[in-house]
């Protein structure tokens, strides 16, 4: 169970807004890069990306990239060169709450073998998203020549509203909704979840924007 994420949800009654996306794409293969270009005319500096894992460029449970995201036509086409050419590390970051966490990797076992298979480091951390944003945002700032010197400066990556684009709002970061993923679930709530965006546009409510103090 996240108990992260339980307790994260409550603040949506309060702020549905946390849960908005600032870019959605239908899935890891039309991520542009650099990430600027996702966020239209307001093209913010985006100087480090994390991403999520399952559903966002991996099958759930797998440890390896997606095959149609690996070579298209040649290496310059394949996402994951394009995003660790343009943002080498300490810039990229895989954050997974599978992957990586105490309580689901606990030997890191996971973690090593997707980062040997991606060429990204991954994550370690105790708490799952959306939780876990003050840790990532501090490794960020504190990652020798990162030059990262505020949350506005990252762009989160994921598949799911209620962890990956939580965590970019309460980061104070970007957030990019990979909205179809990688399979095609069956599942109520993720269906649910996938309209939720629009009802609440159509309310008023709009992702909060970083930087804007709102």
């Amino acid at each position: 169970m996240n108990v992260s994420a339980t307790l994260n949800f409550l603040r949506l009654i309060r702020r549905p807004s946390l849960c908005l996306p600032h870019a959605t794409l239908s899935n890891f293969n039309d991520l542009p890069v650099p990430l600027s270009e996702a966020f239209g005319p307001l093209k913010p500096d985006i100087r480090a990306v994390v991403i999520d894992k399952d559903n966002c460029f991996a099958v759930p449970k797998e440890n390896v990239i997606y095959k149609p995201y690996q070579i298209l036509l040649n290496p310059l086409q394949e996402k994951f060169h394009s995003l660790l050419t343009t943002y080498p590390s300490p810039h990229l970051l895989i954050v997974s709450n599978s992957a990586g966490t105490t309580t689901s990797d606990p030997t890191s076992t996971h973690a090593r073998l997707l980062s040997a298979n991606t060429g990204v480091p991954v994550f370690r951390h105790s708490t799952k998203k959306p939780g876990c944003g003050p840790q990532v945002l501090a490794h960020f700032l504190n990652a020798p020549g990162s030059h990262i010197t505020a949350a506005s400066q990252i762009a989160v990556v994921g598949d799911r509203l209620f962890t990956d684009v939580m965590t970019a709002n309460l980061m104070g970061s970007w957030a990019v909704w990979v909205r179809d993923g990688v399979v095609e679930s069956r599942n109520p709530f993720l269906a649910w979840e996938k309209k939720l965006p629009g009802r609440l546009e159509r309310y008023g409510f709009r992702a909060p924007i970083p930087g804007s103090g709102g």
